[in-house]
């Protein structure tokens, strides 16, 4: 029994500088680590990228889902463990995993991907936003561990570990799409037949991206795919949480536009405006109580909202999308 942790990146960047030592420092017996940058690294690498448990396989610019995939076909263990570049592991990742998988049965263990200690006030903000009700739209237990393990039905790759006999089974990942491959592969175990398990102590660290351009960027490219996956594959994108940024925005577009007909109508979105920066302030103070954070915190909430309610609707009715963003 053992782990290929797989990391497609499109170079060896600071990130994994970080992670290596600290996945290489796991409190596990097997595993290996395959690295799928586009190219080979031009500078030379610090020793610890020298551990003979690292294969660092260039695969030309590709997108992530092929990566994982390249990764998986030179797999040497019969589990894979899929790790993003910007996440490091808890030092007993493995053998919680190795729990999960034994107390539930599942082909598959999902993780959260918590922020990592001593993060600038421009990550914790992005943090905040997925952390809280009012953002995180139900998925919090994606970003900090939930009380207690439960089943799932999708999960992202930045913390997803699968039996590679199921993987294989499926065809690993579906290629055309990045983001949102992850939600493609965990429907076609679904369809398989094949539980997922939500492990609240299988953890990694996932840095966050700063507000708020690259925050926004994001959160944009989740709302576009999935409009697109509500749209496609309603059998896990068709649900109210994923509209609801999109009303949110329809409304206020509504209520703005038809306050130059009527006054009141400014009245009424002044209102609805109060009790949402009410929910969100309230919502932030529940995590941290450091003032400047509050507020930027809150201001990337809506913001986000915004990002994403407009993307939904765009992936929702617009173009046919096909072709993966490639790294």
């Amino acid at each position: 029994m053992g782990y290929t942790i797989v990391i497609p990146v499109k170079q060896i960047n600071e990130y994994l500088r970080e992670s290596v030592p600290r996945i290489l420092g796991l409190n596990y017996p097997n595993f290996e680590v395959i690295i799928l940058p586009n190219e080979s690294p031009s500078a030379p690498l610090p020793d610890v990228f020298r551990d003979p448990r690292i294969t660092i396989i260039p695969s030309g610019r590709v997108s992530p889902a092929v990566k994982r995939d390249l990764g998986a076909q030179r797999a040497q263990y019969d589990r894979l463990a899929f790790l993003d570049d910007d996440a490091f592991p808890r030092e007993d990742w493995l053998r919680r995993a190795d729990d999960a998988f034994r107390d539930s049965g599942a082909v598959a263990v999902g993780g959260p991907g918590v922020t990592p200690p001593r993060s600038s006030r421009a990550e914790m903000a992005s943090a905040i936003f997925f952390e809280t009700t009012i953002g995180g739209g139900g998925m919090a237990y994606r970003y900090r561990s939930a009380p207690k393990g439960f089943w799932v039905d999708d999960f992202p790759t930045v913390n997803l570990l699968v039996e590679k006999s199921a993987f294989d089974a499926v065809g690993g990942f579906d290629n055309s799409f990045w983001p949102g491959e992850d939600t493609k592969f965990c429907l076609d175990l679904k369809k398989a037949g094949h539980q997922i398990w939500y492990a609240p102590d299988v953890v990694v660290y996932h840095h966050r991206r700063r507000v708020l351009g690259p925050h926004l960027k994001q959160v944009g490219n989740y709302g576009r795919h999935r409009g697109y996956f509500a749209r496609i594959l309603p059998q896990t994108s068709l649900r109210a949480t994923y509209f609801v940024p999109s009303l949110f925005v329809l409304g206020s577009v509504f209520l703005l536009g038809m306050g130059f007909v009527a006054p009141v109508f400014w009245r009424v979105y002044a209102a609805l405006m109060l009790i949402y920066f009410s929910w969100a302030a309230i919502d932030v103070l529940r995590l941290t109580r450091d003032p400047l954070l509050v507020v930027m915190a809150v201001a990337t909430i809506l913001c986000s909202h915004v990002a994403y309610g407009v993307m939904f609707l765009w992936g929702l009715a617009g173009p046919f999308i096909r072709q993966s963003a490639l790294r």
